[in-house]
Formats: C-alpha cells, sequence, structure tokens
C-alpha cells in the first residue's frame, strides 16, 4: 500500500495538492477505497476517502497507530554537500531509506558547493520516506557554517564523531560507537576537513573515525556511516 504524508492531519482530514492529485489522477484511487497516511511523527493512520477531487481529497480516519522507531537512539548526519548536487541527492535518499533521523549540510573550509536549495531535498526526503513505508520524516537543516556547529553540537550529550582522510590514529566507527546512545558523524566535502577543522573538532571532544579501508567519496561515506550505525544497533 502507498503511504501518503499529511502532517496536519489531526485538524485538517484533505491530502495537500500534491498529493491529492497523485492519489487521484496518477494511482486512480477513488470514494471508499482506504489509504494509509502518516504525519511524518511516528503515527499511521487507515483513512477512507470520502471525496476524491484531485487537488484536495478528503478522507475519514478509520484507525490509528503509534509507531515505534526502528532503532532506539537518534541518528545525525552532517555533510558537506558536494559539487554535483546530484550525489548530495543520492546521499540523503539512500540515508533515509536507511534510517537517518537528522540532516545537517555543512558549510566547509574546502567545500566547493557554497549555497544549497534545500526545498528540492525537503520533497527527496519526503518521497524516500514514503517509499520506505517509514512514518518519521527526518529533519532537514539549512546549510550550516562548520565552526558554529560543532562548537554546538560538542554540548550535547551525544557521540561525536568526524570521519577524515588524514592518517592520524583513529579506528572504525564500528569499533568506537556505544550502543543506544544518539549518535552524530561529520562527513567532510570533496577536498576533506582542513586540518584546522579536524583539530578544532577534536578539541571539542570529537571522536576521529575510519569508514572502512577504502578512500571514499563524500555521498558514499555518509551512506557508510548511516548503515553502520542503524546496523550495530538493531
Amino acid at each position: 500500500m502507498y503511504l501518503f504524508y499529511c502532517p496536519d492531519i489531526e485538524t485538517k482530514h484533505t491530502l495537500s495538492e500534491e498529493e491529492s492529485a497523485h492519489c487521484v489522477r496518477v494511482l486512480r484511487y477513488t470514494a471508499g477505497d482506504e489509504i494509509l497516511i502518516t504525519d511524518g511523527r511516528g503515527t499511521t493512520y487507515t483513512a477512507r476517502i470520502t471525496n476524491p477531487h484531485p487537488k484536495h481529497c478528503d478522507f475519514e480516519i478509520i484507525a490509528s497507530e503509534k509507531q515505534e522507531k526502528h532503532h532506539a537512539f537518534h541518528l545525525h548526519i552532517a555533510i558537506a554537500p558536494t559539487k554535483n548536487i546530484e550525489r548530495m541527492e543520492w546521499a540523503i535518499e539512500k540515508c533515509v531509506e536507511i534510517g537517518v533521523d537528522e540532516i545537517t549540510p555543512l558549510l566547509c573550509r574546502f567545500s566547493e558547493r557554497k549555497q544549497l536549495r534545500t526545498d528540492r531535498l525537503e520533497k527527496i526526503i519526503l518521497s524516500a520516506a514514503k517509499q520506505s513505508l517509514t512514518p518519521y520524516l527526518p529533519v532537514l537543516h539549512e546549510l550550516t557554517p562548520y565552526d558554529s556547529f560543532v562548537r554546538e553540537q560538542a554540548k550535547l550529550n551525544q557521540q561525536n564523531f568526524i570521519a577524515h582522510c588524514y592518517k592520524d590514529e583513529k579506528r572504525f566507527l564500528k569499533d568506537e560507537m556505544e550502543l543506544s546512545r544518539d549518535v552524530l558523524v561529520l562527513i567532510g566535502p570533496e577536498g576533506d576537513f582542513s586540518e584546522k577543522e579536524v583539530a578544532d573538532a577534536l578539541a571539542l571532544g570529537f571522536v576521529p573515525v575510519s569508514l572502512g579501508n577504502s578512500r571514499l567519496r563524500t555521498e558514499t561515506a555518509a551512506v557508510v556511516a548511516c548503515h553502520t550505525a542503524v546496523l550495530l544497533n538493531e
């Protein structure tokens, strides 16, 4: 069954124009058909279509179920956007499918992309969440300067990791993680973090980690970090 998204379902029993068009015009649902809807905050609703209008499809709620997350920790991936935006979009899509909870695009010293359209990324996140039947919609932040981000994150009660390619002493992420604790992993740009950025993160208590023996592209590193964290906690 296809999953529809309606964030204000508690007060409004009408799908958005985009969701209505997909429901009525594309999938050909009609009056009396049952559909599955999520609010993006963990609750899934079984609903029945009452007015199959392609711009404002109305429904009535039959049942609802609050679903627990697949993992008992919060996973935050902070990644410097790639120059080729399609690679960034691919990474975000795959991280959502795997189970990321929060994504922060980072503006780093060697970032090749200084601006970012988050509206398109939001659509990719929504599409990936619906495709994987995920009732929790990950949070996407605006492009954030690296320095202020690491300072703020260092104050939180979580595991903070920085994945970089310098030949410093570091262990694999899988060997450093504590299970069932919130996790943040920093993924640098295509030119890697600067030495100062790495040093600043370490001074704030971030743990340097490796994601494997191969040198990974930025987008691949984000997916590997996400998958490692989720797999270890399942």
